[in-house]
């Protein structure tokens, strides 16, 4: 992603592993400071993607291939490393599918950070993929609403939902964001903001109570979120209040698509009922910057996500293509080999009679 320090653009990613050390860019501070987390061993990851150092299903995903690969550099086994892993975040998919591919790599003998690089990479090439797609969504004059953050802070690079902002704006089209704050830690406000200021992009936050406001006046064009979970009727899990956007959106007309690559489908879930929903400290909700919100004798629940029935989502943008919720067991079919494909382009000759 590109930002600006001190005036001058860079060229970042969310997570990377350099001399044996996980870096990340700890989300925590943005968006008023950068500062690189540096995870020097499995503990110290895991830590960090528990307090969201790191978040977003597919940068999560990255960072545990890149914490397997330090594991392995440490004589870590690999099973221990993965069983702590698993433990840190429930509900995204990403962590899971990333977490058996390098177990597999790491089985088959390969070199275990030459693994993590290429699966850093392809989530990278997943996402721009997914860009140029959903680019074909954004017209000029479009008016967008978005939720949570699933931009380049939440994937290696690029991001899923605002991968297709990022190519329209490209093309030199000109549209408007609508970011819902996203409560209670504000990635919205704090990251999705943060990230469109630095591609030049126009938008406004919103406090999430008034997203349905918009979408009733007939102001939003598109709601466009991504997902930590896709199960295999369509059903997503995302940033809790995407359930209640998705109902006024349909209430209201809008199309509503959701952004991610298929590492993100479960296909062993039939239904999102079955997706496990994280629940955070309380104390996410009872206080803000430090400081209590409501009386300390309340109590209060915190989910982090909750599930969109498909009926709900107008398509999935993946890095195959927009696919319907109905059809999504599509995206995780294996690519036509070439000699299938000479096979269908040939000519059949006519039967004979």
């Amino acid at each position: 992603m590109r930002v600006h320090v001190d005036g001058a653009p860079q060229n970042l990613r969310t997570v990377w592993l350099e001399d044996g050390v996980v870096k990340l860019l700890d989300q925590r501070y943005l968006p008023f400071e950068i500062r690189i987390y540096e995870a020097h061993g499995l503990e110290e990851l895991a830590v960090a993607i528990e307090d969201m150092v790191v978040r977003g299903a597919p940068a999560i995903g990255a960072a545990a291939a890149y914490g397997m690969a330090q594991a392995r550099l440490q004589g870590v086994g690999a099973k221990e490393a993965a069983d702590r892993l698993r433990k840190t975040r429930p509900t995204g998919r990403d962590l899971f599918h990333a977490l058996d591919a390098m177990t597999k790599a790491i089985a088959e003998g390969a070199d275990p950070v030459a693994a993590a690089e290429a699966y850093a990479q392809e989530d990278a090439d997943r996402c721009r993929a997914i860009g140029v797609h959903g680019a074909k969504l954004i017209r000029s004059g479009s008016r967008v609403l978005t939720h949570c953050n699933a931009g380049a802070l939440a994937a290696v690079d690029y991001g899923t939902a605002l991968a297709p902002l990022r190519v329209a704006k490209e093309k030199g089209r000109r549209f408007f964001v609508y970011v819902s704050e996203t409560r209670p830690r504000l990635q919205g406000a704090r990251l999705t903001a943060w990230e469109l200021v630095q591609e030049g992009i126009e938008h406004a936050i919103l406090p999430d109570s008034a997203a349905g406001h918009f979408l009733s006046r007939g102001e939003v064009d598109l709601v466009l979120v991504g997902a930590d979970r896709i199960a295999a009727n369509g059903d997503t899990a995302n940033k809790i209040g995407t359930y209640m956007e998705a109902v006024v959106a349909k209430e209201n007309g809008v199309p509503f698509y959701v952004a991610a690559p298929t590492s993100t489908i479960d296909l062993s879930l039939p239904s999102g009922a079955k997706i496990p929903i994280e629940e955070r400290s309380p104390q996410e909700v009872l206080q803000f910057a430090g400081n209590a919100v409501a009386p300390k004798e309340s109590p209060a629940r915190n989910p982090a996500f909750d599930v969109t029935p498909a009926k709900y989502i107008t398509g999935i943008i993946t890095e195959r293509g927009i696919l319907k919720p109905s059809e999504i067991r599509r995206a995780l079919r294996p690519p036509p080999t070439k000699r299938a494909l000479a096979r269908a382009a040939k000519p059949r000759r006519p039967r004979r009679r």
